[in-house]
């Protein structure tokens, strides 16, 4: 118990910010003796695995803080390459080539030939099939309709050239 401290003494606002204060300084004199004694049995221990040929607990100092590398120069050294992705058709070995034609009484008489679409269909067989269609195109100005013609029986799935992709069999785009 605190010397000379009685707790039925306080009765009004003084007598109990004095109470507070002295409670406030044994509860700091505790708290660094308490520090002390653990420092002191901290080196006690050390000192005993010292004995025992271990080691005693290592003191780590706090390292420096070092700024983040700068990469700007690592940015300026790489310039980003523009990313197309090219055309597979190219790459496809042709076996054979075939022209479609539209079947001309389904045409107006205004109709007009403006060339070829290409389309390649891939087909494994026991050897490769791939063939290239030229698919006959009218358009009608009167209708403002394109007629095609159609891929044979028994033939789906096409590779066909986009736009901006030189059709080398007419000339045209």
């Amino acid at each position: 118990m605190l010397s000379g401290f009685d707790p039925n003494q306080i009765t009004d606002l003084d007598g109990a910010r004095q109470a507070n204060r002295l409670l406030l300084n044994l509860v700091e004199e505790l708290k660094s003796e308490n520090d002390a004694l653990r420092q002191e049995v901290q080196s006690l221990r050390d000192e005993i695995n010292r004995l025992r040929g271990e080691q005693g607990k290592p003191s780590v100092k706090p390292g420096k803080k070092q700024p983040p590398p700068d990469h700007s120069s690592e940015k300026e050294r790489r310039r980003p390459r523009t990313w197309q992705k090219k055309s597979k058709v190219d790459q496809i070995k042709i076996d054979r080539e075939e022209t479609l034609t539209v079947d001309r009484n389904q045409l107006p008489a205004d109709a007009e030939f403006k060339g070829y679409e290409t389309v390649v269909v891939q087909d494994i067989q026991v050897k490769p099939d791939n063939v290239r269609f030229l698919k006959e195109k009218f358009y009608s100005p009167s209708q403002g309709q394109t007629y095609l013609a159609e891929l044979p029986t028994g033939y789906q799935g096409a590779y066909v050239k986009g736009r901006g992709e030189k059709d080398k069999t007419s000339g045209m785009r």
